[in-house]
């Protein structure tokens, strides 16, 4: 029977965690490396909610993209919610390792996957960030051809709030048909020059300021919001799929409780 432990190598051959960024605090985060592993939890995020599914579940496990613990920890106790949450997982024995800029840089990571879902072809990473063991380039971003070149900005929107199943999409027009398209799963608006260095006219990434807005469009490129959730769920379902075939031992369930946070009218 699989450990957290074992997880947690499996995870690290997947998407190396000394790739992290140095903000980062993704790894093992919560629990017992030598707990045996029965079935385990995958989520975008460890919410109250999540933890509480998993405790339904009877799993022992919940491996998230987002960090539990993101920033020091000087006490663990129930007046914070990330306390509640650490309490909570220790209470119910379950551990939690956390896959986050590590995920997003791997070659079958968020950002992959994000280009898979809008059916961009001929890819390419946008940031290289290095070489695996393997000679692959991993990094943040990736470019593509968009599958329907020609479209409007709002053709695109609209498309991309349907494959991605968002609570919605903003974006600005700068009046380019869409061909070459850069995404980012997650905040990766600061990613803007290096879209337009390598000849995007459309970006999509998430959580984007008023004044990356006004630049796109003065730049000419149509910048796509289509939310952190959105952009960033895509991987659960494909990283669900490949832990149960690199550890069949264990029953993996996706989450079915965590979805958008927000609404849209």
């Amino acid at each position: 029977m699989a450990t957290v432990a074992d997880i947690f190598q499996v995870l690290n051959t997947l998407a190396p965690f000394d790739t992290q960024m140095s903000f980062d605090n993704a790894g093992f985060l919560v629990g017992w490396g030598e707990q045996k592993v029965e079935k385990a939890l995958v989520a975008l995020d460890i919410t109250q909610e999540v933890v509480d599914e998993a405790k339904q579940l009877g799993a022992q496990l919940i491996v998230s993209h987002h960090p539990v613990i993101f920033h020091p920890l000087k006490q663990v106790t129930d007046e914070s919610t990330t306390g509640q949450l650490v309490l909570s997982m220790i209470q119910g024995g379950i551990s939690a390792i956390c896959a986050h800029t590590n995920l997003d840089s791997a070659e079958h990571g968020v950002n992959t996957c994000l280009a898979n879902q809008l059916k961009l072809t001929e890819c390419m990473v946008l940031e290289p960030q290095g070489t695996d063991p393997n000679g692959t380039i991993y990094g943040i971003g990736r470019v593509g051809t968009c599958h329907t070149p020609g479209c409007s900005a709002a053709q695109y929107a609209a498309f991309v709030k349907e494959a991605l199943n968002g609570a919605g999409v903003r974006f600005v027009d700068a009046g380019k048909p869409v061909h070459r398209v850069a995404v980012g799963g997650g905040a990766c608006g600061s990613m803007l020059d290096l879209v337009k260095a390598q000849g995007c006219d459309t970006f999509v990434t998430a959580d984007v300021k008023y004044d990356q807005f006004l630049q796109a469009k003065a730049w000419g490129i149509n910048l796509l919001d289509g939310g952190h959730f959105a952009t960033e769920q895509v991987v659960c379902p494909a990283l669900c799929a490949c832990l149960s075939q690199e550890c069949p031992e264990v029953q993996w369930s996706l989450s079915q409780v965590h979805h958008e946070v927000y609404q849209c009218l």
